[in-house]
């Protein structure tokens, strides 16, 4: 958007719009008095909110005159947006900060602060409330149209979560050794065509083709960069408490989501105890099943709600316990009391992908050949080898309807264990 400086300066002469907002910046003593932190946070929020947009920091935007910004306060314009979109927007708002030198009415060089605020996977809150963006100005928004911009950010929208643009990306975020795996004899042999048909890329509104969020998910090396939540918060605890003092082990299990349920695998596999009895011949006896850890942890990754802001799934184990926290509601109308029943997925994409990518733990007992089964059979195989090991059904709950939590318990110390 405005790609050159003539473009820029031909919409600055136009006025603002829905797409471009001119803003004055006043000092006073070395610091910034205009405009308000808290409007300022409300104007970048709504455009968020809204669409992709500029704002343009240095422009009087009555008189559409040129004022610039002093060099020796371009830093310190710059940090003061900055804190503003970290601090005071909820979720924090990520945008593009550009010092630009441009010519003015009298052919003067000034410089101004350019802000591209892309729009967002998410409903940013800002300090007045939630604010969308009408022409030129700025609007609370009534909460039944609230309500729908939640819900067609999340997973129940035509175009679902999992299959979004990722503002910011590109085509070439995307590890080429990762997404050529999903190729098969009858795919396109045109990489841009096949990534398009996997709905790993995608054009935004805008028309630049973007990874799509599933595509940064299965086919980027650090998916973090762009969605801070998709990682799974592993920690070993001594005991049954949970407690800092007591953290045995702990990692953040990063990159691509099938590496992630690996990883996830290994770290309670590396943790768990194995009890061995002598009956006459050497038993031994693992706390938990690693079929179930496994299957627990793909659901986890394949069904969590990746629309929900600075949550990630959270894998705690203890001595008596496994506990598994994975962002969202039951998808669907699925219920606690029918989850080993029935089958629903929230993120059809990233399941599909799944569904191809070759089983890469040693999941004792598991007839798995690829990661995801679109069967229905994670949760029974849970909950009935979970029961066997340990004597104890898992529990399923959902937490103030934001989170759900399964806890799958340790199998007890065998008599004569040494």
């Amino acid at each position: 958007m405005f790609d050159d400086i003539s473009d820029l300066l031909r919409q600055i002469a136009l006025g603002e719009d829905s797409v471009l907002e001119l803003k004055l910046v006043e000092f006073s003593g070395g610091k910034i008095i205009g405009p308000h932190k808290n409007g300022m946070a409300d104007e970048l929020a709504a455009m968020a909110n809204t669409a992709s947009g500029v704002i343009v920091l240095g422009v009087d935007d009555k008189t559409r005159e040129i004022r610039g910004i002093l060099l020796d306060q371009l830093d310190i314009v710059e940090g003061w947006v900055r804190s503003i979109c970290n601090d005071l927007i909820d979720p924090p708002l990520d945008c593009e900060l550009r010092k630009v030198v441009v010519s003015d009415q009298n052919g003067c060089e000034k410089a101004i602060l350019r802000i591209d605020v892309p729009r967002s996977l998410f409903v940013h809150k800002s300090p007045n409330g939630y604010f969308r963006r009408i022409g030129s100005s700025k609007r609370e928004m009534r909460p039944e149209v609230l309500a729908r911009l939640f819900q067609q950010r999340s997973q129940v929208r035509l175009i679902r979560f999992d299959e979004q643009t990722v503002p910011g990306s590109s085509v070439r975020d995307l590890d080429p050794k990762l997404w050529a795996r999903f190729r098969t004899v009858i795919s396109p042999r045109d990489d841009r065509e096949f990534l398009e048909k996997m709905k790993l890329i995608a054009t935004d509104e805008e028309g630049i083709v973007r990874a799509t969020v599933s595509g940064i998910l299965m086919a980027a090396d650090a998916p973090e960069a762009f969605l801070s939540n998709a990682f799974i918060q592993a920690v070993c605890y001594r005991g049954v408490e949970r407690n800092a003092a007591y953290q045995l082990d702990a990692k953040d299990i990063t990159g691509p989501l099938d590496l992630q349920v690996r990883e996830a695998c290994k770290f309670v596999e590396r943790n768990m105890r194995v009890y061995a009895v002598k009956a006459p011949n050497r038993i031994e006896t693992p706390q938990f099943s690693l079929n179930a850890v496994f299957e627990a942890v793909v659901n986890a990754v394949a069904h969590r709600d990746y629309s929900i802001y600075g949550s990630k799934i959270r894998l705690h184990l203890f001595s008596d316990r496994l506990e598994i926290f994975s962002p969202g509601t039951i998808p669907n109308t699925l219920t606690i009391d029918s989850i080993s029943e029935r089958q629903s997925t929230r993120n059809e994409l990233i399941s599909s992908l799944l569904a191809r990518c070759p089983m890469n733990v040693n999941a004792i007992g598991s007839q798995r050949s690829y990661i995801m089964d679109k069967r229905g059979e994670g949760v029974p195989i849970i909950i009935s080898e979970s029961e066997r090991l340990s004597g104890r059904k898992p529990v399923y709950r959902l937490l103030d309807d934001s989170e759900l939590m399964l806890t799958i318990f340790a199998a007890q110390p065998p008599h004569g264990e040494d």
